[in-house]
C-alpha cells in the first residue's frame, strides 16, 4: 500500500503561509522545524494539512530567482489543487469573510458544488462540496 504523504508548495514567505492555511483555511500545523538547505543555509520544514486529513502540505520558502518565477503559477494557470469540505455554503462565506479571492463563483457540477479560488501566492484551487449521493 502507498500514499501520497506530503505535496510541496512554493511561498515566498513561511510565516505569511502558515497565517493563510491555519487562520483562513483552518488546516492545522503539523510541523514547523529548523532545517537546513542542501547547501547549509537555514530554512524550516513546515507542514499543513486540512484537519483529519493524511495528505500534508510542504511549505516550501522560495530558493532563488527560478523557484520564485513560479510561485502562484505552479500549475500554469490551472486548478491544481482541490480542497473538498463537509459544509461547502459555510466554509465558502467564512473564506469570502476572510477576503479569498474567488475567480468562480459557486455552481454545481456532477461531482458536487464548487468555486474557484486562488490561495495566498495566486495559485488556484477547487473548493468541493460533499461527493453527491447516487441513488
Amino acid at each position: 500500500m502507498a500514499n501520497i504523504d506530503l505535496l510541496a508548495l512554493i511561498v515566498r514567505d513561511y510565516d505569511a503561509a502558515i497565517r493563510f492555511f491555519v487562520d483562513v483555511l483552518d488546516f492545522e500545523l503539523v510541523e514547523d522545524s529548523p532545517s537546513l538547505t542542501n547547501d547549509g543555509r537555514p530554512k524550516r520544514w513546515v507542514i499543513v494539512r486540512p484537519r483529519g486529513a493524511q495528505t500534508g502540505i510542504l511549505l516550501a520558502r522560495a530558493d532563488g530567482e527560478h523557484q520564485a518565477a513560479t510561485i502562484g503559477q505552479q500549475f500554469a494557470g490551472r486548478v491544481g489543487l482541490f480542497l473538498r469540505v463537509e459544509d461547502f455554503d459555510a466554509t465558502y462565506q467564512r473564506m469570502k469573510d476572510a477576503s479569498v479571492r474567488f475567480v468562480k463563483e459557486p455552481r454545481e457540477e456532477p461531482y458536487g458544488k464548487v468555486a474557484v479560488f486562488e490561495d495566498l501566492e495566486g495559485n488556484r484551487w477547487d473548493l468541493l462540496g460533499p461527493r453527491p449521493i447516487k441513488l
